[in-house]
């Protein structure tokens, strides 16, 4: 039998500066916003144009209040509700954890709908650019929640070269599920929503890599969750079933119909009127 490996101890703390702190999953979540607005800002320049380098600039803001402000409300709706009911004043206090991927995308989505309404962009369009880079978030994001051993996977055999014991789960070796996660939901999805991307057929039928997203994290997760140990106050649903992979069924619906309907409607060649980034003439601001 090959020898388990025990979980490393790291520090969930990245760095200190005197009473304040900056943890690893805060850390997951700038890089994420940071790489994530430098490469869209690059995908909506590519032909036919989505939106301007400059609205990127400005969804940046609308995007990181949608994937906390829907990350928290979902986690509190899905997961506790009865629990932040009972405690409200708990709700304020995200410092102790408590995110849900499902919220967080449904407060991107109803961002992504009021910014390109405000701003005259096709929706379907501009959310196939933002998209593509999500999964750059959900990889980080789960490397997080390894470095903080938190949300292990189910028991498995000591035989399994990767089997690893974490501190807060007992004594029985389980799969590092978070690791999987980061793999199947961030590296895979967005290796294949970059590689789609490039492709200027597929851009030209809005909603096509957006409902891929959808699907892909769809599938991505339904399999992963079958590794994952389930949340202790949930546990298991009817027929074995997990909350994650309920969350993904209308995801999964939701990301193949924007398939068809993207594949069904005729090719697009604009998508939004040509605007320059920067003022005509000479002697303008930089930017």
């Amino acid at each position: 039998m090959l020898p388990v490996l025990i979980f490393p101890q790291f520090d969930p703390v990245m760095v200190h500066f005197g009473p304040f702190a900056i943890r690893w999953y805060a850390m997951a979540y700038i890089v994420a916003l940071v790489a994530g607005w430098r490469i869209a800002r690059h995908l909506v320049a590519l032909p036919p144009r989505a939106a301007t380098a400059l609205q990127v600039d400005d969804f940046l803001t609308w995007a990181t209040l949608g994937v906390v402000l829907g990350g928290r409300l979902g986690y509190i709706l899905f997961y506790q509700p009865g629990y932040y009911l009972m405690h409200p004043l708990a709700i304020l206090q995200v410092w102790r954890g408590g995110m849900s991927f499902h919220g967080g995308a449904a407060g991107v989505i109803i961002a992504l709908i009021v910014f390109t309404r405000l701003n005259g962009l096709s929706f379907l369009a501009f959310s196939d650019r933002i998209t593509t880079v999500v999964p750059i978030g959900l990889g980080l994001g789960r490397i997080a929640n390894f470095i903080n051993g938190e949300l292990w996977g189910r028991p498995a055999p000591s035989s399994l070269p990767w089997a690893m014991i974490f501190p807060d789960a007992g004594p029985e070796p389980r799969h590092p599920s978070e690791l999987y996660e980061a793999f199947a939901e961030g590296l895979l999805l967005f290796t294949l929503l970059w590689c789609v991307s490039r492709s200027l057929r597929v851009r030209q039928h809005p909603g096509f890599i957006a409902g891929l997203f959808l699907f892909g994290y769809a599938v991505a997760r339904t399999v992963c969750e079958c590794f994952r140990e389930p949340d202790a106050f949930i546990g298991f649903l009817p027929f074995g079933v997990t909350m994650g992979q309920v969350l993904c069924v209308p995801m999964a619906i939701g990301g193949a119909g924007l398939m068809l309907n993207a594949c069904l409607r005729p090719a697009r060649t604009s998508v939004m009127a040509e605007e320059p980034d920067e003022p005509a003439g000479d002697g303008g601001p930089a930017r």
